[in-house]
């Protein structure tokens, strides 16, 4: 045990080689920026909407028209920031606030459950090899080949209207959403545990879970961090896919998807609605996706140097 211990330290040293560089980290800075204004968003929701005395629930029909349309520009005014949606006269930044923190408490909470299923089968899979990596390799083909859309929508039917419906769509979408990072972790370990810290580490006496903790996981950080960050805005797409087909997010639940679906019907007369809902799953998306691709190519150098060390 004493010489897994010198090993260990030696292999802390070494394990700076997977840190991510500094350098052109400018999409990094600009998507952190976006994602940070959307947490704090989500997080202060109930305190900004207060700011303009609204919810996402009140009606405001005395400013909509006869044809029940917003007066004005969308009905943008210093009380509605955003605008009054048509027909009801619901405030649209109380409803894009409120929207962040469901697509963004979805997102993030199915993609850790996503996540620690696909690295526990990943490395299960990869490690041991043999029977167990082809029973959960073809596990793996079945979830990829599964129609999740269609599950999605028969599930909705099912499941009891009082079931949590942001509890339902985490589950849905954290247990469908493992495959691919299982099949990333699976691959990895098979390089990894060939390596020869990982071999001088069972040599020495190391036990299975030792290796897998401390010589294995944190080699693969690096690119699951990667990937996280493209996993959670595809949730949040996904999310609002679905309630955009109506499965999703009940009313009068505030939700981005449901929201763009209502301002379709009403994009010739009132564009605003649309405009807003539509643009902040866009900025929040595109901003995981820039700090995605700005550490996948901070990472790639060191990528390179540790394929041809």
């Amino acid at each position: 045990m004493r010489r897994v211990g010198v090993f260990r330290s030696r292999y802390k040293r070494d394990s700076s080689s997977v840190t991510v560089p500094t350098g052109n980290n400018s999409g990094i800075i600009i998507g952190s920026i976006i994602i940070a204004i959307f947490v704090i968003l989500a997080i202060f929701a109930d305190a900004f909407t207060a700011i303009t005395g609204n919810n996402p629930y009140d009606e405001h029909p005395e400013y909509l028209d006869f044809n029940s349309v917003p007066t004005g520009f969308g009905g943008i005014n210093f009380q509605h920031w955003f605008g009054l949606t048509p027909l009801r006269g619901l405030d649209i930044f109380a409803i894009v606030a409120h929207g962040a923190r469901v697509s963004l408490g979805i997102g993030v909470a199915s993609t850790i459950i996503s996540l620690f299923l696909g690295i526990v089968i990943g490395m299960i899979a990869g490690y041991f090899s043999g029977f167990a990596d082809a029973l959960l390799s073809r596990t793996m083909d079945v979830f990829f080949g599964f129609p999740f859309l269609i599950f999605a929508i028969a599930l909705s039917a099912v499941v009891p209207q009082d079931f949590p419906r942001p509890l339902l769509l985490i589950l849905v979408l954290g247990f469908f959403g493992w495959p691919s990072i299982a099949r990333l972790v699976r691959a990895q370990t098979l390089t990894l545990k060939s390596r020869n810290f990982a071999v001088a580490s069972r040599v020495m006496g190391a036990g299975t879970w030792h290796v897998l903790r401390e010589q294995i996981m944190p080699n693969m950080m690096p690119l699951l961090l990667v990937n996280v960050t493209f996993l959670i805005p595809g949730r949040i797409g996904a999310e609002a896919a679905l309630s955009f087909l109506g499965v999703g997010m009940n009313p009068p639940s505030p939700s981005w998807g449901r929201a763009i679906a209502e301002a379709v019907q009403w994009v010739l007369v009132d564009p605003w609605y649309l405009l807003f809902p539509g643009t902040a799953l866009f900025l929040l998306t595109f901003g995981f996706n820039l700090v995605g691709d700005g550490l996948a190519s901070a990472l790639q150098p060191r990528a390179k140097k540790a394929a041809t060390a």
